[in-house]
């Protein structure tokens, strides 16, 4: 197996669900030793129960197609955190690893001994990532914190969808995501500098912030020129025409000229280039003006064919997507081509498909490894400590493990 870039680096998980998970197995494809801590006491990452879907191949608790969507490749090591002992033993790993990462309210780090202050005596260089809902201070801190919550209350329900529309969420957790992928971006970035000064840190994301940033040039519009952006017809670009969704002969196409050698492009490939000289259309300011009437002009030409048909004719020259259900995106050439899509053997067989991670460089990567079972690891890593399977048996016994 490959070792990967960040092959050496150890990372202490404690984390469930899903924005932090999905940071961290960004950390694991990248070749970071992912050991997830779970608790004994009430059965581990509670992701490993969400349905609906499970596959039976997989190991016991690992069945769960949520869970193995964002723990790929990571080790399991049951351990609990409230017990005296279980901390004790998590100290001791704090002394060999690059980073513990969390994804708590805001007001459990500390409470479970996970800040830099609490974990420096341990290991001086240790980075403590923590990924909350609301931060770790403020009165906010102490709230769950969801994507959905965060999309509600940062605007992008007033940004999705149709004008006219009850307020919409985006159809995939983006907020989660995004903060899971800052997340692993600042937990490297802390222990490259601590790998320079031998001083570790605390590392701090919220949903909430970066729900706040995201909002970019959109958010930096209403703040300087109190623009007020709001949900434009067939998801089109607030001020760029024509980028927006066009009817077809079988459904739709997206057509994207953000440039103006793109909109001159899109005439000549449709055989109309003599809508290059009309005034209504000579300049972003004038289509944007007149958009109801471009969409009926390239509607009426577009539903002559079918988007596959037009996708050729594009070539390239004009940025264009056809409209695709998940099922379609998966199966589609493009994704089977760029090698989007692992397939992990599993027993009898049967495969586990798993989406790969999107990060591409020039040296082997690590393969593509399932999800663990919880506590998979537990006496690997312990042995590494050097506690016995007397030990280890009796720490089970007792509810430690």
């Amino acid at each position: 197996m490959a070792p990967g870039l960040l092959h050496g680096v150890r990372i202490l998980a404690v984390e469930q669900y899903g924005a932090g998970p999905f940071g961290s197995q960004f950390l694991s494809g990248l070749g970071a030793e992912v050991i997830k801590i779970e608790s004994p006491e009430d059965g581990g990452d509670i992701s490993r129960s969400v349905g609906p879907h499970f596959m039976d191949e997989l190991p016991e608790g690992a069945r769960s197609l949520f869970f193995q969507s964002l723990n790929a490749g990571k080790k399991s090591l049951s351990l609990s955190l409230r017990d005296p002992r279980g901390r004790a033993l998590f100290h001791r790993l704090c002394e060999g690893a690059h980073a513990v990462v969390s994804n708590l309210r805001g007001d459990v780090p500390v409470r479970l001994g996970l800040t830099y202050e609490q974990l420096k005596e341990h290991n001086s260089a240790l980075v403590c990532a923590h990924l909350t809902g609301y931060g770790r201070e403020g009165k906010r801190a102490s709230w769950p914190g969801y994507d959905y919550l965060m999309q509600a209350e940062a605007g992008y329900f007033s940004l999705t969808g149709e004008p006219g529309s009850p307020p919409a969420r985006m159809g995939l957790s983006v907020i989660d995501y995004m903060t899971g992928v800052v997340m692993a971006l600042g937990t490297v970035a802390a222990v490259y500098d601590a790998a320079r000064t031998g001083v570790g840190c605390d590392v701090d994301v919220s949903l909430f912030d970066v729900a706040m940033f995201n909002l970019n040039y959109v958010g930096t519009w209403q703040l300087n020129a109190a623009d007020e952006t709001t949900r434009q017809p067939r998801s089109a670009h607030p001020s760029l025409t024509p980028c927006q969704l066009f009817t077809t002969a079988d459904g739709w196409i997206y057509l994207m000229c953000n440039k103006e050698k793109f909109w001159q492009a899109l005439c000549e490939r449709i055989g109309r280039p003599d809508l290059l000289v009309r005034p209504e259309f000579t300049g972003y300011p004038q289509r944007l003006l007149n958009r109801d009437l471009l969409t009926q002009e390239l509607d009426a030409i577009l539903v002559q064919h079918t988007t596959t048909h037009w996708m050729t004719v594009m070539g390239g020259a004009v940025p264009a997507a056809p409209v695709r259900s998940v099922a379609e995106a998966l199966r589609s050439p493009d994704a089977i081509d760029r090698g989007g899509i692992a397939s992990v053997p599993l027993s009898a067989g049967q495969y586990l498909q798993l989406l790969r991670s999107p990060l591409r460089y020039s040296k082997p990567e690590p393969a593509v490894r399932a999800a663990p079972a919880r506590g998979a690891d537990t006496a690997a890593i312990l042995a590494e400590l050097g506690l016995t399977e007397a030990d280890i048996a009796l720490l089970r016994e007792q509810g430690v493990l």
